[in-house]
């Protein structure tokens, strides 16, 4: 059998307690190594070095609910936890400096520390540089006096989501359509300007500036680029078409 790890990081927050009374609340890092059918037989305990202390109760509150997991205490240091930058690159040189085997099984605990830092380990996981699957742990519902919880693994092997693949191309298509006015065509050139369009459309909201001779398509294209930026939320009024060849002095300004 494989040997369990699992690789998280300490939840200043959720997993604090210095007194008795810690013991009956939900602490993430210590239930998910009260659990009966997922024995954990390493944890890598990522934590900065002012929580120190709280990371050495935590590890021996482990040892106390599963005695066969061994912890390991990582030091990482981050000056703002809140830093995409800073936690991506801090949690990257991890991966990349880890001693990871071929006989282990890992599991990456994405319940604790900040949302950053559980969408870096996400993105690193799916990346695989971290190899191994997301496990998530969740309080007990209601008014439960056990503080075990419960958990959940997700496998982020991408082969399994064909379908979610497909459902964004139907969209890209969508939106290549609506720019297309609905009509299809095998010309290269064209469908490579459509789908330079669609991503400036989507990934900016910044004004685009359409130029071309007399009857090209300029205001229709317009309507279409509006309709898709409309239709995923990032323009708000109605689009209005002024014809600016027909102003003349004063009324200029007032149109």
């Amino acid at each position: 059998m494989a040997k369990k790890v699992l690789i998280g990081l300490l939840g200043p927050t959720l997993d604090t307690g210095y007194n008795a009374s810690r013991w009956e609340r939900w602490r993430p890092s210590i239930s998910t190594c009260q659990h009966e059918d997922f024995l954990i037989d390493r944890f890598e305990l990522l934590h900065q070095s002012k929580f120190s202390s709280l990371a050495n109760i935590i590890s021996d509150d482990i040892k106390q609910v599963s005695p066969e997991t061994e912890v390991t205490t990582q030091l990482i240091e981050l000056n703002d936890p809140w830093d995409f930058e800073e936690v991506y690159g801090c949690l990257h040189n991890f991966s990349r400096n880890y001693n990871f085997k071929d006989d282990e099984e890992y599991y990456i605990h994405i319940t604790t520390g900040t949302h950053v830092a559980q969408i870096c380990l996400f993105l690193l996981t799916e990346s695989r540089h971290l190899p191994g699957r997301i496990l998530q742990s969740s309080p007990p519902r209601g008014r439960v006096k056990d503080t075990t919880g419960s958990y959940s693994i997700i496998d982020l092997d991408l082969s399994r989501y064909d379908k979610l693949a497909n459902r964004f191309k139907e969209e890209l298509q969508e939106s290549h359509n609506i720019l297309k006015s609905g009509i299809s065509t095998k010309d290269k050139r064209f469908n490579k300007l459509i789908e330079r369009i669609e991503t400036i459309s989507i990934r900016s909201n910044a004004p685009i500036l359409l130029t071309g001779p007399t009857g090209a398509g300029k205001s229709q294209l317009a309507k279409q680029i509006y309709g898709l930026r409309s239709q995923r939320h990032q323009i708000k009024g109605k689009f209005i078409e002024v014809n600016c060849a027909t102003l003349r002095g004063d009324t200029a300004m007032s149109t």
